[in-house]
């Protein structure tokens, strides 16, 4: 007979739920039991897991018992996960959190999530974004305001905002996440999870919004990737190779990853980034990253505080956020688009203000791509210069460590608040646009707790194609740390 799972094995990584499965001391349909009971008992204060099928759930659990009697399970048979609302999934609604898409059910599965199911991975439903997963908060009209399960009066970020609070809760085993403008990055920092921005192109987005789902271009639009998000470094890689690599619909040609440079952190070359005069982060966002410098430092690892690449911060926004605002306005209505567009012409070609450069961006011309293009190819090879001399980039992962609910529905008039200081809402963007723009794997780690028990992490860039190696990083620092501590509503 099976003994039944202690309450805390869905707090466990999911490589450690695999090898129950594997040894026969859990079978998957008690594994996804125990998931369904967290659901109902966390989910009603959360708001983070939303159209729930436990029926299809179930049939699915049985199939994968089924699978390893037989000794034909996938990689991830039998883990009880959920997807976030931005990617489609056969047979379960699909929204973006748009009230146009409220009651839509695709046919077929988005690219990775085809791979997840195949892998033997089990569906129990969505997690919640923004609309159009466009904010760094996750409400929507469809289903409501997300919370952090750190601080019910906190927002756990967006867009992958109900993915990080999933699994930093033990409500799923791990997620597929979105990023576009940190979309996976600060969600993860503000819930205390794993989430790795992947090297552009390296995963399928086809079948993901953005763009809406009657819009698809034929390759995988610029910036926006897909990617996980779980508890230990092990699961982050582990879900990463079932997702990466292939030629699914959206991709032109694979990404060939690198081996990580360095196992260990002893010769590792830190190159830390806080302090820039354009981009401002508040000092508890960057405890997280000085902390994890130190960590590193004190295991033989070179630190460099003043090195930085031969471009100015400000070049690499103006690119990456007018490109940004580009693929978010070609999802848009056309009446909103058309808006945004017409306000283009009150502001300078010189002006980098966020409602400049959302209106210029929304305006993007075939010229100006071709520009941007250019200067974005000038910013990589001056990455790529940098990267010779380090081996990964520490930095903020946003402005802010953690943020109050604002669902102001005019996105300008809301601030955050850096160092005593209002700043513009939108300089949410502004560290996400180092890796974005330059379409480099980096990974959201957690690192500390801040005096207010409140979880502190740090932005880990590597190099092109070395999202292996930000992992190793991350895993460096997960020795240390113990890495990820659920918050106490989990426990």
């Amino acid at each position: 007979m099976v003994n039944p799972a202690p309450a805390d094995l869905a707090l466990d990584s999911a490589t450690a739920q695999l090898g129950r499965l594997a040894d026969r001391s859990i079978s998957a349909v008690e594994l996804l039991e125990l998931h369904l009971a967290r659901i109902e008992r966390l989910n009603p204060s959360l708001n983070a897991v939303v159209g729930l099928d436990d029926t299809a759930a179930r049939a699915a659990a049985v199939a994968s018992d089924a699978r390893r009697a037989a000794g034909q399970v996938g990689p991830l048979d039998g883990l009880p996960i959920t997807i976030k609302d931005a990617f489609d999934v056969a047979g379960l609604i699909s929204t973006a959190g748009a009230n146009a898409y409220r009651d839509r059910v695709p046919v077929d599965d988005a690219a990775a999530v085809a791979r997840l199911r195949a892998a033997g991975a089990i569906f129990m439903g969505k997690s919640n974004v923004p609309v159009f997963s466009g904010d760094f908060q996750t409400d929507n009209p469809v289903y409501g305001t997300t919370n952090n399960p750190w601080d019910l009066a906190l927002s756990p970020g967006g867009s992958s905002g109900g993915a990080a609070v999933a699994v930093a809760t033990g409500m799923s085993a791990f997620e597929l996440g979105s990023d576009l403008g940190s979309s996976i990055r600060w969600p993860c920092a503000a819930a205390g999870v794993y989430g790795l921005k992947t090297s552009w192109n390296l995963v399928s987005t086809w079948g993901m919004v953005p763009p809406p789902p009657e819009r698809r271009t034929a390759r995988n639009p610029d910036l926006v990737v897909a990617g996980p998000i779980a508890r230990t470094t092990d699961d982050i890689a582990l879900v990463l190779s079932v997702i990466a690599g292939g030629r699914e619909p959206g991709r032109a040609a694979p990404v060939t990853l690198l081996p990580p440079r360095k196992l260990s952190a002893d010769g590792l070359r830190v190159c830390v980034w806080t302090e820039d005069p354009f981009a401002k982060a508040d000092a508890l966002a960057k405890q997280g990253v000085i902390k994890a410098a130190r960590l590193l430092e004190a295991q033989g690892a070179v630190i460099d505080e003043a090195a930085r690449p031969g471009f100015t911060f400000e070049e690499a926004f103006e690119v990456f956020a007018l490109l940004n605002h580009a693929i978010v306005a070609y999802g848009l209505p056309p009446k909103v688009r058309t808006r945004i567009q017409a306000m283009a012409a009150q502001f300078s070609p010189t002006d980098i203000s966020h409602r400049a450069l959302q209106a210029r961006g929304a305006r993007m011309t075939p010229g100006l791509y071709q520009q941007i293009g250019a200067r974005r190819l000038a910013v990589k090879r001056q990455w790529a210069r940098l990267f010779e001399r380090f081996d990964v980039v520490l930095c903020p992962t946003a402005p802010v460590a953690h943020l109050a609910h604002d669902h102001n529905p005019d996105i300008h008039a809301r601030t955050l608040t850096v160092n005593g200081a209002a700043r513009p809402y939108l300089d949410f963007l502004v560290w996400a646009s180092l890796a974005s723009g330059a379409d480099l794997p980096a990974l959201s780690a957690p690192v500390m707790t801040s005096p207010a028990g409140l979880p502190l992490g740090v932005q880990i860039i590597g190099p092109a194609a070395g999202d292996l190696g930000v992992i190793a990083v991350g895993r460096m620092l997960e020795a240390i740390t113990g890495g990820f501590h659920a918050p106490a509503m989990a426990l």
